[in-house]
């Protein structure tokens, strides 16, 4: 599995709202944090200002423009930035599945997508690999995302038996390709797991530590891999991805070790070695400093569910 596919199937991402967003005349909506939810919608007429938290620059939304917010950050969508932001949680009732909620009557702008819910402990982390806004604009680009989205719109217009799950595995794809071709594109300028997915020699590290996480890597068989010197490979992957080869390795073994002590209640007997530990102390030891707390710990905290954000309305958006 690449790495991009086993991250999204450690997040679990499950869309539990499909729906359309139509908004008119003069509006502003702040969306608060959101820390275990993913945004991806498509603007299907109009357009409107999105204004996410800690990004300095707004986007301006048009027609056929796609965009995913994996941050869980708060953010505001309106037809002018300058109006003072309403709370959206008070802005509309709750909205069903397939539904769409309207706004002062509608027309000046149409939003169709979906909400996914994460689980995990560890979905915070994982989320952070994400980049905080993803805008397809381009029209090459939107090319390849508006079979989905105008699918899913005739899903949620129609209302035909098993719409709704169809709906759900189109915004899957959408989530999907908004997010290869942000990563085709080329995050230029940022540091993090996505500029290194961007680069294809680091991306080939990557991948190979993905493959074989137990495996007793040193820089200079990831180096030889990819086709670098040990210290151009170095140097090259702290700068794209933000931190060095070794310990992204640490850090994705607890990752995975997290996901197991979860799901499948194996011990840390059994963990430990299959992620290259020869040792649980030195397991234990890597898992508190990564994770923040012992394995043991981990595996007894309460899960994070997504129930309370399946009956949450719109706003949560």
């Amino acid at each position: 599995m690449d790495p991009l596919s086993e991250v999204l199937s450690l997040l679990k991402p499950r869309s539990y709202v499909s729906s359309g967003f139509d908004a008119g005349g003069d509006w502003s909506l702040h969306f608060p944090l959101r820390s275990d939810v993913i945004k991806c919608y498509a603007v299907m007429s109009g357009g409107c200002w999105l204004a996410v938290d800690g990004i300095d620059d707004p986007v301006r939304l048009e027609a056929d423009d796609c965009f995913v917010l994996p941050s869980g950050r708060p953010f505001r969508l309106a037809s002018d930035l300058a109006l003072t932001p309403q709370d959206s949680r008070t802005a509309f009732p709750p909205a069903e599945p397939g539904g769409t909620v309207t706004l002062n009557g509608g027309g000046g702008v149409l939003l169709v997508g979906s909400r996914f819910a994460v689980a995990g402990s560890h979905a915070g982390m994982l989320l952070r690999m994400l980049p905080p806004i993803v805008h397809i604009g381009k029209e090459t680009e939107q090319a390849a995302l508006r079979w989905s989205v105008e699918r899913m719109r005739e899903e949620l217009r129609e209302g035909q038996p098993g719409g709704f799950l169809i709906a759900q595995h189109l915004a899957h794809m959408m989530l999907v390709q908004a997010l290869r071709l942000y990563i085709a594109e080329g995050p230029n300028g940022t540091t993090g797991w996505f500029a290194a997915l961007a680069d294809r020699q680091i991306c080939s590290a990557i991948a190979a530590l993905h493959a074989e996480p137990a495996k007793r890597w040193t820089l200079q068989e990831l180096a030889s891999h990819v086709g670098m010197s040990r210290s151009a490979f170095s140097q090259r992957f702290k700068a794209v991805a933000g931190e060095t080869p070794m310990d992204y390795l640490t850090r994705w073994r607890m990752l995975l070790a997290g996901n197991r002590l979860e799901t499948t209640g194996e011990p840390i007997s059994v963990i430990a070695p299959s992620l290259g530990y020869e040792s649980e102390s030195a397991f234990s030891t890597a898992f508190k400093r990564v994770m923040g707390c012992a394995p043991r710990q981990y595996g007894l905290r309460p899960r994070p569910t997504s129930a309370a954000a399946t009956s949450d309305s719109l706003s949560g958006y």
